[in-house]
């Protein structure tokens, strides 16, 4: 078992640590291209298996708001990789795919408990109230969008894709704060990355808006490919 935590936790840190560095050059390279792609899914593989091997280890120690942490954190990362096969729900040409329901439905479930979990303890720890309501504010504006009949709102899947990764991004920034960054007094140490990349994602998302409000395309706002095996998960 002391074998199997060891590696858990060294796979934990070098996903952690190429996350950590892998998203800023996703988000500086030009949007769409392939350089973006690269970083995007290197990224989303090193969430996947920084996410997956907290919630081992928590799971394991019995540390629920770093499991919930860890589940949050994965979720958004599917969430934003999702997103870019959700192009042709914009057009109303297809249905979300049970995937897409299993998804908003377990990550509904996970934020409730988060948030239910934080109320339960808000005099002490305030951050799972913060976290669980940004979680089901996801989710559920998701599931509401899956439920609409005809096509989404122009370019939506293109903004759901940046808050899911940048999302990721700000819930992986707070635990290693949180876990390493001990000089910083709790509970800012978990929350100022919330406070420092959501308004910035907010000021980028309302320029996006502007420029669908006034009729660009967003393909011509970014360059988008999606491999045809993979874009057919889409019903």
């Amino acid at each position: 078992m002391e074998t199997f935590l060891l590696l858990n936790r060294w796979l934990h840190i070098t996903a952690g640590f190429i996350g950590f560095f892998v998203a800023p050059a996703a988000l500086y390279v030009r949007k769409g291209g392939a350089a973006h792609r690269l970083w995007g899914r290197i990224f989303f593989w090193a969430m996947v298996v920084a996410g997956t091997t907290a919630i081992v280890s928590a799971s394991l120690h019995g540390l629920t708001f770093l499991l919930l942490t860890g589940i949050f954190s994965l979720y958004l990362a599917w969430f934003g990789y999702r997103s870019v096969y959700h192009k042709r729900l914009s057009r109303g040409e297809v249905r979300p795919a049970l995937v897409d329901w299993l998804g908003v439905g377990l990550g509904t479930a996970v934020f409730a408990g988060t948030l239910l979990y934080g109320l339960l303890q808000i005099k002490t720890n305030p951050v799972p109230v913060v976290f669980g309501i940004i979680g089901l504010m996801t989710t559920l504006r998701q599931a509401r969008a899956f439920r609409q009949r005809g096509p989404w709102t122009a370019g939506q899947w293109l903004l759901n894709h940046m808050s899911g990764f940048v999302g990721s991004y700000i819930a992986a920034v707070s635990a290693f704060s949180a876990t390493s960054l001990t000089f910083i007094p709790f509970p800012l140490n978990f929350l100022w990355p919330t406070l420092v990349m959501v308004p910035p994602l907010i000021w980028v998302q309302r320029r996006y808006k502007k420029q669908f409000a006034a009729g660009r395309h967003p393909e011509k706002v970014v360059e988008v490919r999606i491999q045809p095996e993979l874009a057919g998960a889409v019903r």
